[in-house]
């Protein structure tokens, strides 16, 4: 730590911070806290970033080093070693939380539990506006011991789907559902359930579904994996089945649905030339994602589009995303899953549009996302709904929390969320 820096590191309040939040000036709010502690309470649109992280992941999370960078502790000192790491790597703008996390509480602000909070909160109030139709875990198993005409879609990432599945149940993450779902269930009388750990990417997935306008009964399975363990009911493991390959025709038909829903969530479609402009503009954080699988887009992606699947570019925004106010630029071959991922981005608040362009006569780079791995368990915050170890009272306690969270934001008042 240099004296220089401890003389010359600036502050804001709660109150610099909650206005900036409200007009969308862009804004990194960065507790330097390890996740375990991060998820015990923090700002909604808070970022989490360990100080010991700070060189390995700054650099690719908050790419503009002009940015302005909020950083806070709860009075643990790390904020102030943590400025003097930015400062490092080239960050112009570097601010400390006046009175640390204690303050934000003070001034009477909210204070969110969990990781992925704010996607999480806009999934519930999807489902409080949307009415996103759902079935308890006890009713899909009745309809699973029928042999019932219905589909299972596990909307989570195909590694927590190995991990641990709903019985008969298929891997097809998030933003596959529209392109995919109709190749899965082609008889509109099939009924389809759309399930994950717990209850956002099912509510997401399942909505996304409803709002792409899909012929079949769509319903999310209620809480999930969660749900499903805590009703006494057991889960397959080591499970590999994986959509098929869609044909052009479903491709062409899943297109339109998704551009349609697209277009009512106001998301903007460019090309080389539009999203030239948006990267002459350096005085604001430009984001570019490819929303593919991995093993898709390692085969080859654009230039300069790291990856982050669309599902859970929507569920772990604050990890993919965390200047709030930047710009965001998704993109597929096909469009679909880049469209739906839009959809659910501009809902959340945010400037995002689609790079509309022909891939086939664009010069692609192969190999995986550069992106750091996280390194190990060490300070990290055991989800309640990951592996099949959790105990029972730890997965009610979070299925009650996320039923909380639509009155919470509701007295948070910064979140500017809206549902189509």
């Amino acid at each position: 730590m240099t004296t220089d820096t401890l003389d010359r590191l600036q502050t804001s309040t709660p109150q610099d911070i909650r206005r900036a939040l409200l007009i969308g000036t862009e804004i990194a709010l960065i507790d330097v806290r390890e996740e375990h502690e991060f998820a015990q309470g923090h700002p909604l649109f808070a970022a989490q970033i360990p100080l010991r992280r700070i060189d390995a992941e700054a650099r690719w999370r908050i790419p503009r080093l002009d940015t302005p960078i909020i950083i806070y502790d709860n009075g643990e000192g790390l904020a102030r070693k943590a400025a003097v790491r930015l400062e490092a790597l080239g960050y112009t703008d570097v601010r400390e939380l006046e009175g640390g996390l204690a303050a934000w509480r003070d001034a009477g602000y909210e204070l969110f539990e969990d990781v992925n909070s704010y996607s999480k909160a806009f999934g519930e109030l999807v489902e409080h506006r949307r009415h996103t139709p759902s079935l308890p875990a006890e009713e899909v198993q009745a309809l699973i011991r029928e042999k019932a005409d219905i589909k299972i879609l596990d909307a989570r990432r195909y590694d927590e789907y190995n991990t641990m599945n709903i019985p008969t149940g298929t891997s097809v993450p998030g933003a596959e559902l529209v392109l995919r779902a109709q190749t899965i269930a082609p008889d509109p009388d099939t009924t389809i359930i759309v399930n994950c750990a717990g209850r956002t990417r099912s509510i997401i997935g399942a909505q996304s579904l409803v709002n792409a306008g899909i012929p079949n009964k769509v319903y999310a399975l209620r809480n999930g994996t969660i749900g499903w363990t805590l009703a006494g009911q057991e889960l397959e493991t080591g499970q590999t089945r994986a959509a098929p390959e869609v044909d052009d025709a479903a491709t062409e038909e899943a297109r339109a649905h998704a551009r349609d829903v697209a277009y009512r969530a106001g998301v903007k479609r460019i090309g080389w030339k539009e999203l030239e402009a948006l990267k002459a503009e350096t005085g604001r954080t430009l984001y570019l994602y490819d929303v593919r699988q991995p093993r898709e887009y390692e085969s080859g992606h654009l230039p300069g589009f790291r990856n982050a699947q669309g599902g859970q570019l929507v569920q772990e925004t604050d990890h993919n995303a965390p200047v709030r106010g930047a710009r965001i630029v998704v993109t597929d071959p096909t469009g679909v899953r880049a469209d739906m991922t839009a959809s659910w981005l501009a809902q959340l608040g945010w400037e995002v549009y689609v790079l509309d362009v022909d891939w086939s006569a664009a010069t692609l780079e192969r190999g995986p996302d550069s992106a750091p791995p996280p390194r190990g368990p060490e300070g990290r915050y055991k989800r309640p709904y990951e592996g099949t170890d959790n105990k029972a009272a730890a997965m009610q306690a979070y299925l009650d929390w996320e039923y909380g969270l639509v009155a919470q934001l509701e007295r948070d008042g910064t979140h500017g969320f809206y549902v189509i």
